[in-house]
């Protein structure tokens, strides 16, 4: 054995060296180890610099072929990887000012825009009228849309593809800025048996979409516009691939989302590639390069994230154009962030609710994969009926102070519970969930817009966060969490937009010792995440900590700046109840999409709410 390890002599030690952009003009080289020798070879490269913070060099992208020319010659102890051929040609790509004839826009329509939607409405065409429009709820991305699509007319009919919900904002929007299109030539799908050769503007829902593809591809729409584009994050879902074969055949298409991504990179994939399908080349390119794409005994993992900075340039110069309300709308009022600790007590549990809370924590801890996603779920269900009495007590508290607001939940049972509180108070509100029907949310926005004895609005976080505007609310509510913190900023952005004339405050209900504890650190990751890739803007880390009778306490925060995790001090009393099973669980109907099973669940569940089933994320 000693010989034959002597005859092949000792294994040389092998390393890795990465590219990566960190701006238009600059790249660094990211070394798995300290090697000397590529550190002589940064020496020689004349646009070197050296930073001291990171401890990595960059260059000039204009000496990126000769760093890696240089670096070959260390095989096979350092093994480099360069720039990808797409983010070379990437920037390539300069910026052309296109010469806009205003002439073709519908005059009501040109009058309408602010001027940073005519900054969107001029990238569109820049983008030759395919592009992502991703700014911050309330800014308007559906007034440029169709600014786009109208300057280019010539091309159409248009397809607008968007959630029911929505169908009566694009309809009222289009017959009073679009006036120079007749109201015979705007029609809503229906069924698949609906006659369509008449529509120069077709508005169509995603689950419509796919069930009528061979239909709509017989109409040949030359322009498309694309609503919720983050709903179709999945490139194994009917309703992307459907679209898919409409955008191949389409000559502009304008895909709108306020969250194109709702909590990881690899859900830009599929709206990236609707826009130009041979950019990336496969998912695996994309997601191995920013996603840290992993082989693993499961298949092939891409929930990570890797080369964000390097993503965002990617996004901005090529594909998507995103602004912030603070970015744009210097006089909109402020939004201020509050994490209300309600005040609870876990000691006046009977032994068997703190055996339930202390066993579906312990059972959410040790499960991984899928089951941890199961886990998390069940906690969470249990969550909503623990938290009910506190969350009902701080909604007396807001009624009594006269303001309007947005109560958000996730559960049946929790919505029940305010509307019940708020009904024994004689106070008027709306409420909209799942089973509200478009002409209802209509007459209830009204309602609560216009009309100042409407005091509440009870909203579900998951039917409610979006296509809605509730500005005449001062405070915002989340009575339960969401795990994705796009949702819950879509919900914020309810009341925090446009016509917005007072400060909202936006509260979290927070009830320690439950799922809670686990839910609003994953918030706070996944939130890093999106920021890093510039698809979000607000942070979970600096919300003001008070407790459930306003007195001001703890950051959160210890010395080290790492947050202190809640104990289970604060809970009030409940009926027993034991842990209910898995069947009963998923009383919205929207958490069966759990990891692997997310197809097999929506092949099961296409019964119309399609747009929803790319929603719920872990």
């Amino acid at each position: 054995m000693m010989a034959n390890k002597n005859f092949y002599g000792k294994q040389q030690q092998t390393f890795t060296g990465k590219c990566v952009l960190i701006n238009e003009d600059r790249f660094k080289v990211e070394l798995s180890a300290f090697i000397q020798e590529a550190i002589d070879v940064f020496k020689t490269i004349p646009t070197r610099f050296y930073d001291p913070k990171s401890r990595i060099w960059n260059f000039d992208v204009k000496n990126h072929e000769l760093v890696v020319a240089r670096l070959k010659h260390l095989r096979p102890k350092l093994t480099i990887e360069p720039l990808p051929k797409f983010v070379l040609n990437c920037l390539q790509i300069r910026s052309n000012e296109a010469d806009i004839d205003f002439d073709r826009l519908d005059p009501v329509l040109l009058n309408s825009l602010m001027p940073f939607q005519v900054e969107g409405l001029r990238f569109g065409i820049n983008k030759n009228g395919r592009c992502l429009i991703a700014d911050d709820m309330g800014l308007g991305k559906t007034f440029q849309a169709l600014a786009i699509a109208n300057y280019y007319i010539d091309e159409w009919p248009l397809l607008i593809i968007t959630t029911s919900s929505m169908k009566a904002v694009w309809e009222e929007t289009i017959t009073t800025h679009l006036p120079s299109i007749s109201i015979m030539g705007i029609q809503y799908m229906i069924t698949g048996k609906d006659y369509i050769g008449d529509a120069r503007i077709l508005i169509v829902s995603h689950d419509m979409m796919w069930r009528s593809l061979k239909k709509l591809q017989e109409r040949h729409f030359g322009v498309m516009i694309v609503d919720e584009s983050h709903t179709m994050k999945s490139f194994k879902s009917k309703c992307f691939q459907s679209a898919e074969t409409l955008a191949k055949r389409a000559k502009r298409v304008i895909l709108l989302s306020g969250t194109p991504a709702l909590s990881r990179p690899s859900e830009l994939f599929t709206q990236l590639s609707l826009i130009d399908s041979k950019f990336f080349g496969t998912f695996y390119d994309f997601s191995k390069r920013y996603c840290d794409g992993q082989q693993t005994a499961f298949g092939w993992n891409a929930s990570g994230k890797s080369n964000l900075e390097e993503l965002e340039i990617i996004l901005s110069k090529k594909f998507m154009i995103r602004r912030t309300k603070e970015d744009v709308m210097k006089a909109l009022p402020n939004k201020k962030q509050e994490m209300i600790t309600l005040d609870t007590n876990l000691s006046q549990f009977s032994v068997e609710d703190r055996s339930c809370l202390l066993g579906l924590a312990e059972k959410y801890r040790e499960q991984k994969g899928p089951q941890k996603h199961s886990a998390l779920l069940k906690f969470f269900s249990e969550t909503a009926a623990i938290k009910i009495p506190s969350v009902c007590s701080y909604i007396l508290q807001t009624l009594e102070s006269k303001v309007k607001f947005l109560a958000f939940a996730h559960h049946q049972v929790m919505m029940d519970a305010i509307e019940d509180i708020v009904k024994k108070k004689d106070i008027k509100y709306i409420r909209i969930d799942g089973n509200t029907t478009s002409d209802q949310r209509k007459y209830f926005i009204n309602k609560f817009q216009l009309d100042d004895k409407y005091k509440c609005a009870i909203l579900s976080i998951t039917a409610a966060n979006a296509g809605i505007t509730l500005t005449a609310a001062q405070m915002v509510l989340f009575a339960e969490l969401h795990w994705n913190p796009s949702i819950i900023s879509q919900a914020e952005g309810r009341a925090h937009r446009i016509g917005q004339e007072n400060q909202v405050v936006v509260r979290y209900l927070i009830a320690p010792g439950t799922a809670d504890d686990h839910i609003w650190p994953l918030l706070q990751e996944k939130q890093r995440t999106l920021k890093t890739a510039g698809l979000c803007k607000d942070s979970f880390g600096n919300v003001t900590v008070t407790k459930q009778d306003n007195e001001v306490v703890t950051d959160g925060l210890d010395a080290s700046g790492n947050r202190i995790p809640d104990t289970r001090t604060y809970y009030m009393p409940t009926k027993k109840r034991k842990v209910e099973s898995s069947d009963e669980i998923f009383d919205d109907g929207f958490d069966d999409i759990l990891s692997k099973c997310s197809m097999e669940a929506e092949d099961a569940f296409n019964d119309g709410f399609d747009e929803l089933l790319g929603e719920i994320d872990i």
